[in-house]
């Protein structure tokens, strides 16, 4: 993730502090420089590092300990806070239009993910029940609009575009068109330059007084550090933007920029790019961001995209095939289906609250699930319902099939039975009498670790 080396050098500081029974002020003003140098070395503006590290100071010497926590346990609660703060205390929602379709222009230098972004928002709106129109503004770089129309077919939007034509008359019809059509976004995706120029800026602002768009977002790339601050900054006085979409906070970026760019430009992170898919655009949250810089995972999210990629109805028909005691392949297979929808294993794990230090040096190939599913894929409908039918030179057969070993395929087979074994474990009462049915339910975390992933 794009805070790795921050979290865990501010895990270094709160550690020194955790081997002490009290802390002094130097103790705490000592912490906090090594917070500072983390800061700064995430690339985080000077200022913003300062001011953060004397708030949490002021802060934590000032401050009645509460008797369920540590002196230590208590600084890391304000650190949280104060991040949380500094990235705008909230979730900032898109200004909507009381009347008509909704207009979000999206603007920012060329090669930042414009384009790209604009198709994610597009599916993102979809999701939830949106018609939105994607708009080709950019008549400038080469297959700019061809580009979008690809990605717009990927993201089942229309794309709306009039060639080579003034994008500002462009924008209008677009409105237009969206009223006549149903669409209730409408998402312009204006040029890029190499640099702000005025050239640029005066299109931008020829555009913002026809369609008067309600709002304005900047896509910046992240990896860029402080300068993605300076042009959002740049970006805001000469135009006046709504909010930022970050992009590649995925990658191994100092991610600095998420920290600055509010209490530079006052303005809100309102969406994070996290992967290449167009799947990979999150809202921006900073209390979760802050939990995550801190190593606390970010147990929401990981709900969020478990709720809306995976199929409700399967995963109640898995509880009472479980409950039945009638798990088999089939299900397995189907388990490995949803699985995939999520995304990278490493970064779906990330989120549970302290894995994301335990898996910094693991590598974990996602491409095991599609060697599982070469080899069920092998067997006979007869096989994957009653995997017990399974002799050597069905085995060898099914090995062959999926091109793996016989070694894998018996490898599979003692895990599902090792599985089948927990789940038969879990049906049982506890002292108190409560069952566990819903073990591989597709909300659990063991319904996500398929077998061959070791941590």
């Amino acid at each position: 993730m794009a805070f790795e080396g921050l979290t865990d050098k501010l895990a270094k500081a709160f550690k020194n502090m955790k081997n002490r029974g009290r802390l002094t002020e130097s103790d705490v003003k000592e912490a906090m420089r090594e917070v500072r140098l983390a800061l700064l070395d995430a690339d985080v503006n000077y200022k913003v590092a300062k001011d953060f590290t004397a708030s949490v100071t002021a802060r934590a010497i000032g401050e009645n300990i509460t008797e369920s926590l540590t002196p230590a346990q208590m600084v890391i609660k304000i650190v949280n806070e104060e991040l949380t703060n500094l990235m705008g205390g909230g979730e900032a929602r898109i200004n909507t239009a009381a009347k008509g379709p909704t207009v979000i222009m999206m603007c920012g230098l060329q090669g930042s993910g414009k384009t790209t972004h604009s198709a994610k928002l597009a599916k993102m709106l979809r999701s939830k029940g949106h018609r939105p129109l994607l708009v080709g503004c950019d008549v400038y770089r080469p297959a700019a609009i061809d580009q979008l129309k690809v990605v717009g077919a990927k993201a089942e939007t229309p794309v709306f575009e009039k060639g080579t034509q003034d994008p500002v008359k462009t924008a209008k019809e677009a409105y237009a068109h969206a009223k006549d059509h149903g669409n209730d976004f409408v998402i312009l995706d204006t040029a890029g330059r190499l640099h702000v120029d005025e050239q640029l800026m005066d299109e931008l602002r020829r555009m913002k007084q026809a369609v008067t768009p309600n709002e304005i977002l900047l896509v910046v790339d992240s990896m860029t550090g402080q300068d993605a601050v300076t042009v959002a900054k740049s970006f805001d006085e000469t135009l006046g933007i709504d909010g930022v979409i970050l992009t590649k906070l995925d990658g191994d970026t100092r991610g600095g920029a998420a920290l600055s760019v509010r209490a530079v430009t006052g303005k809100p992170v309102k969406f994070a790019g996290m992967g290449e898919k167009l799947d990979d655009l999150e809202v921006f949250h900073p209390d979760r961001m802050a939990s995550r810089i801190l190593g606390m995972g970010d147990i929401l999210t990981l709900i969020e995209q478990a709720e809306s990629q995976l199929d409700e109805k399967k995963a109640e028909e898995m509880a009472k095939r479980l409950q039945e005691n009638k798990f088999d392949m089939n299900d397995l297979l189907d388990q490995f289906g949803q699985i995939k929808k999520m995304g990278s294993m490493k970064k779906m794990l990330g989120m549970i609250p302290g894995m994301e230090r335990q898996l910094k040096d693991v590598e974990i190939d996602d491409r095991q699930i599609y060697r599982i599913e070469a080899i069920i894929l092998s067997m006979t409908p007869a096989e994957r319902a009653k995997p017990d039918l399974i002799n050597p030179s069905r085995k060898r057969r099914i090995a062959a099939g999926s091109g793996m070993r016989v070694e894998d395929v018996n490898r599979l087979l003692k895990q599902y039975e090792q599985m089948k074994q927990m789940f038969k474990q879990m049906r049982k009462p506890n002292k108190k009498g409560k069952r566990y049915n819903r073990a591989m339910n597709m909300g659990s975390l063991e319904g996500m670790l398929p077998p061959g992933f070791k941590l």
